[in-house]
């Protein structure tokens, strides 16, 4: 750090450095965003070509056959659109409903055994996703029988213990006294909550919105594993119907991931604003 400082005044190695920060950051750019041209590019491909692939960066010719393929080689094409915004949406609603409650009663509200029950929720939160998978299976299928429902799809995403271990480190944040003010003059919990503490909080509430919406709508193990039937599969799993034993239908394939990618790029910046600004909560002091 001595020798970095000694020579910070020096210009031509503040324009070397500069140069190479440049350069580092490009690269890390090109390698984030180069997945994402190649499935559009791809995207335009013939499907006629797609068992034969050519992983080539620009397409020969440029057509709309992929999207008109992926639509229509299936009847429940729109159905899975449907069903992932589905419960992408409920989940989301559901999780920033309930964590921003638990977070409050958490950060605000004095109870026996709230930091025993809360140390409990962040030792289920160290446990990997895929250990509790085959006893939620047994749970879903075997004791509730609601497998290839919503219901299925929904209920093991109603709330999780990040979402409520944000929106508690948030809340806790929050001054007292502006609460103890809102007592006085007669608010309820209730009250103090969706009118003071929600207001307040709806930073975290978009961050919580958009994660969750995200995950939801991009998680293919799940649904893979509770759905059986085509018209019950989000559009994740509906995806994997394009690859067969001998063949895979690549462009097309493509195309339906495009699509599906839509909703994130439309979410995350409707809603940036706010979620530059969480990840930056707690950064400055005072």
């Amino acid at each position: 750090m001595g020798l970095y400082n000694n020579h910070l005044g020096n210009s031509l190695l503040k324009s070397a450095r500069n140069a190479v920060i440049i350069i580092l950051l490009l690269l890390f750019a090109l390698a984030t965003l180069f997945p994402i041209y190649f499935m559009i590019i791809s995207s335009f491909g013939d499907p006629i070509e797609a068992g034969a692939v050519s992983y080539s960066i620009w397409p020969e010719k440029f057509s709309l056959e992929s999207y008109k393929f992926f639509f229509n080689y299936s009847e429940y094409s729109y159905r899975w659109l449907a069903n992932s915004l589905l419960v992408a949406t409920v989940t989301m609603v559901s999780n920033v409903v309930f964590a921003t409650m638990a977070g409050y009663a958490f950060a605000k509200i004095s109870f026996r055994g709230s930091k025993v029950l809360f140390a409990i929720l962040l030792g289920a939160m160290m446990i990997p996703y895929q250990v509790t998978q085959v006893p939620l299976y047994i749970l879903i299928v075997n004791v509730f029988d609601i497998s290839n429902t919503y219901r299925a799809l929904i209920a093991p995403s109603l709330v999780t213990v990040y979402n409520i271990f944000l929106a508690k480190q948030f809340m806790s944040s929050i001054p007292k006294e502006i609460l103890e003010s809102a007592k006085v003059e007669g608010c309820s919990q209730f009250q103090i909550l969706t009118r003071i503490v929600m207001p307040l909080s709806k930073t975290v509430m978009a961050v919580m919105a958009i994660l969750t919406f995200m995950e939801s709508w991009n998680t293919f193990f799940w649904p893979f594993l509770v759905t059986n039937t085509m018209d019950m599969q989000t559009i994740q799993v509906g995806l994997k119907n394009f690859r067969f034993a001998n063949t895979t239908y690549f462009a097309p394939m493509m195309a339906g991931a495009t699509v599906s990618a839509l909703p994130m790029f439309i979410l995350f910046f409707s809603l940036q604003k706010y979620f530059l600004e969480g990840v930056t909560v707690g950064a400055v002091k005072g």
